[in-house]
């Protein structure tokens, strides 16, 4: 599964872009959550240099310091050394295209890797993505060269899922939920994750540790990510908002083992009573 190393942190081809990513990326949301540019400037530039090269972001996170933080942390030569993504909640032309411009300015950069619809989560959203402009504008994006692929992300229902891989448009990738608990309830696993293999769409694995709620099953942290590790994600988006945070899933990256069937099967059996009524998965349920 794996092929190039950075850094001794393995890569994952990411679909059909033929981009290699580690397979450890940081999250975006995080980024922000502190309101410390000077922390989020550490904490971006120490994964770049340790090899890290996936960094997640979105036009929503913290009211856009997420992305003013990583545009201040990427100057320096530090952009060129990434693939930066981040996610749009524009379903019109109108709002797709306020947000781009916004997160272009925000990131500091005239070029975004890989942008992402984000959040379908709501009944309808696919039909307004296509009906009222917003995908078009995407297209019309990337000819421009402002972005070169393109995506969609969310966390609560597979089937709104379903309805956007049915769209007549080839995405470059998908993200949704990649964890232990997610096997047992509306299972991105078992329903999405088949058609993205089948369809060379590249997945972002994210939600690892169920938002710190699946170590209320007795799983440690670096159990989760290394069951998250073993499916087949080109990379796991992780939440990191401290040095020691961010360490620690570089060194998990770094000595990475895939689970054995037996080992993947005895971590599924050890949840799976707190995970059939996704009491746990909030970000399903909530």
């Amino acid at each position: 599964m794996e092929g190039k190393y950075i850094n001794k942190i393995p890569t994952r081809v990411l679909g059909r872009t033929g981009v290699n990513v580690t397979i450890i990326g940081v999250g975006g949301y995080h980024i922000g959550k502190a309101r410390d540019p000077q922390l989020a400037l550490r904490i971006i530039r120490m994964a770049i240099d340790e090899g890290v090269n996936f960094l997640d972001n979105a036009w929503c996170y913290n009211d856009g310091e997420s992305e003013r933080f990583m545009g201040s942390a990427l100057k320096d030569g530090y952009r060129e050394r990434v693939f930066l993504m981040t996610k749009n909640h524009g379903r019109d032309a109108a709002t797709f295209r306020r947000q781009l411009d916004e997160s272009l300015s925000r990131l500091q950069t005239d070029h975004i890797d890989l942008l992402q619809f984000h959040e379908i989560i709501h009944e309808g959203e696919p039909e307004k993505i296509f009906s009222q402009g917003a995908i078009e504008e995407a297209v019309k994006a990337r000819e421009e060269g402002k972005i070169s692929y393109i995506g969609f992300t969310g966390h609560r229902w597979p089937q709104l899922f379903k309805e956007m891989l049915d769209k007549d448009f080839d995405w470059d990738t998908v993200q949704m939920p990649i964890n232990l608990l997610d096997y047992h309830y509306r299972s991105f696993t078992k329903e999405i994750l088949p058609i993205l293999i089948k369809r060379k769409i590249g997945v972002i694995g994210m939600k690892s540790l169920a938002s710190n709620q699946i170590l209320k099953t007795g799983i440690s942290a670096d159990e989760a990510i290394t069951y998250s590790l073993s499916m087949p994600v080109a990379t796991l988006v992780s939440g990191m908002d401290s040095i020691e945070v961010l360490k620690k899933n570089i060194e998990t990256a770094r000595r990475w083992q895939p689970l054995t069937e037996k080992k993947r099967n005895q971590m599924l059996d050890k949840v799976s009573e707190y995970a059939k009524d996704g009491h746990l998965e909030r970000y399903k349920t909530g």
